[in-house]
């Protein structure tokens, strides 16, 4: 069974997250959609982006304050700062909120689908034969990302995955589930389904964050987050 996608409204789903019925062989083991905070904080780095913002308008400040600004004349020079450090924050959560509303991911016993698309929704299907490895990285609070790499040739171009993709692996992109919660009993489950198909046993290897970028084949690695 290769790798496919499909464009698929959500709206008109015959059965939630899928763009078909399963067939009468296969079963949904987990379904779930990222965590809103959670992506919000790894995906989109929302916090560097308030710390960034926050030190614009210190130095601002600042700047004003030393060349003999009153405390209104501060506050006068940050009107305009101050707005738009805002909007691009709620701007970023409200991307967020959207991936994770629009985006559910599914293990079945067979495979691993991904419903994604705010705009435009596709959804693609890897097979548990076509996984090699998965990661997972710990995000706190029992969320994480599970990242899937594919055996062979097989390909998802980044663009059309992001933000559902390991960071920096442009040349061979890998499909990741990302922010979802009670990660480690979800990589439990992908760990026995995938073991059920491929007939080997996966190995959940301790976290080492010296190795967070290395993922042996069949083997399910955990991560700690960076």
């Amino acid at each position: 069974m290769s790798i496919d996608h499909h464009g698929h409204a959500h709206e008109f789903e015959p059965q939630f997250g899928l763009p078909e019925r399963l067939p009468s062989d296969e079963r949904v083991i987990w379904q779930g959609s990222p965590d809103v905070a959670t992506l919000a904080r790894s995906a989109f780095h929302l916090r560097k982006l308030m710390l960034y913002f926050g030190l614009l308008l210190v130095a601002r400040a600042y700047l004003e304050t030393i060349a003999g600004a009153s405390a209104l004349q501060v506050l006068l020079a940050l009107k305009w700062l101050a707005p738009v450090t805002v909007l691009g924050l709620l701007t970023v959560w409200t991307l967020a909120w959207l991936t994770a509303r629009t985006t559910v991911y599914t293990l079945t016993n067979k495979r691993v689908v991904m419903r994604l698309g705010v705009v435009l929704t596709v959804s693609f299907n890897l097979p548990l034969s076509k996984i090699a490895a998965a990661d997972l990285r710990a995000l706190g609070g029992d969320h994480g990302d599970i990242t899937l790499a594919l055996k062979g040739e097989d390909r998802i171009a980044w663009v059309h995955l992001w933000p559902s993709v390991r960071p920096w692996r442009i040349s061979k992109p890998e499909p990741t589930l990302r922010a979802v919660p009670g990660a480690s009993a979800l990589a439990a489950d992908l760990r026995a389904a995938w073991t059920a198909v491929n007939g080997s046993c996966v190995a959940l290897a301790p976290a080492d964050k010296a190795n967070s970028r290395t993922m042996a084949p069949t083997r399910l690695h955990q991560a700690s987050a960076l």
